[in-house]
């Protein structure tokens, strides 16, 4: 790996532990597990799409096909609809 991307890697790491802090507490500064952890599922979701995403555009690179429109997703667990 070279050394901007392990620096790179480093960087997300920090401004996500620095993020997590930040989200703990609420607008007056108090402490709030509730909104974290809601905060927290909704994150995960997006995560869970995106590494979706990208394995499908990967895919269809390496089969020689291009995503020409927009691709919409139900998820099974949750119900959501993805567009």
């Amino acid at each position: 790996m070279s050394e901007n991307k392990t620096i790179k890697k480093i960087d997300a790491a920090t401004e996500r532990r620095r993020n997590d802090r930040e989200i703990r507490r609420n607008a007056s500064g108090y402490y709030d597990p509730t909104a974290y952890e809601a905060i927290k599922n909704v994150d995960a979701e997006t995560e869970r799409l995106q590494k979706l995403l990208t394995a499908i555009f990967a895919i269809c690179e390496l089969a020689g096909f291009h995503v020409e429109e927009r691709i919409v997703l139900k998820d099974l667990k949750t119900g959501k609809i993805w567009r």
